[in-house]
């Protein structure tokens, strides 16, 4: 199991210094990576801050922490312009970076902005986009003509420092989600709500990773990772976890659970099992 936190940039989250305080505590005290939510929260009047922004700070800051998004919403960006983001951060990070990628759980980041509003039509753009991505890091000359994107006789560089490209987790609950999932690298979901309260049991999960390994074509190694909260030292509910299948533990930290001085005591107590190191000067 890896352990890692999962900071949700809203209120309070969204300074990106605050972010930055909890990455430099994290990568102390032996958390394995930071993952941070991609909302556009004032479309819904709650203050967000942008990730890509956040973690481009924390790679350059830290020095083991993996960084990635949890998730982000591909049919919203270009992948043309994200593809160069993401590039640079992999960079950046010297090869830390996961990319965790949706197709948008709230259809008003999208409508207001006259974006797509319909969820199948979503679908479509993330697994183009995605495909889309993928001929880009190959380094090879690109020419696509789809059903949302046109790349024409374009050849992508630089190119990721990981190769063939950085891991890609899928997010959602459906069916559909989870054999998107399974042509990935992870798939990325909950255990609990904004309460702490348990939405996924270890059982539940378990039929869901069966789902998933059932819809695999692939050998390579494949990553479920979780978020859900811990006190210090609580290594059971992640071992309950692991056991179904999960192989990310990601510690959620946000405004419902706490202050940022105490989400801070908590990313200081080290990951389950911890002892914790002292907060960074």
């Amino acid at each position: 199991m890896h352990y890692a936190i999962e900071v949700v940039p809203l209120g309070d989250y969204a300074d990106p210094r605050n972010i930055l305080r909890l990455a430099k505590a994290a990568d102390a005290a032996g958390w394995e990576g930071i993952f941070v939510w991609d909302h556009l929260g004032y479309v819904w009047g709650a203050a967000a801050s942008d990730p890509w922004v956040s973690l481009a700070a924390v790679a350059a800051v830290t020095t083991h922490l993996k960084v990635g998004v949890a998730v982000s919403p591909l049919p919203r960006y270009q992948p043309h312009v994200l593809a160069r983001t993401l590039v640079s951060l992999d960079l950046l990070s010297s090869g830390r970076l996961i990319l965790g990628a949706g197709l948008g759980a709230i259809p008003e980041e999208f409508t207001v902005f006259g974006g797509p509003g319909d969820t199948r039509q979503r679908a479509g753009m993330l697994d183009e986009h995605l495909a889309l991505l993928e001929q880009f890091f190959s380094g090879e000359p690109v020419n696509h003509r789809g059903e949302y994107y046109i790349a024409e006789g374009i050849t992508f560089t630089p190119l990721p420092l990981q190769r063939p490209r950085f891991p890609i987790w899928i997010g959602g609950e459906s069916r559909a989600g989870l054999r998107r999932a399974a042509r990935w690298d992870g798939w990325i979901a909950g255990t609990t709500d904004e309460h702490g309260q348990i939405t996924k049991s270890p059982e539940a999960l378990a039929e869901q990773a069966v789902y998933i390994q059932e819809h695999r074509t692939s050998e390579a190694p494949f990553d479920i990772a979780l978020s859900g909260y811990t006190e210090p030292g609580q290594s059971d509910l992640p071992q309950a976890y692991a056991q179904a299948g999960c192989t990310w533990w990601l510690e959620s930290l946000h405004g419902y659970r706490g202050s940022v001085d105490e989400m801070l005591a908590r990313v200081i107590a080290g990951p389950p099992n911890s002892t914790g190191q002292e907060p960074p000067p």
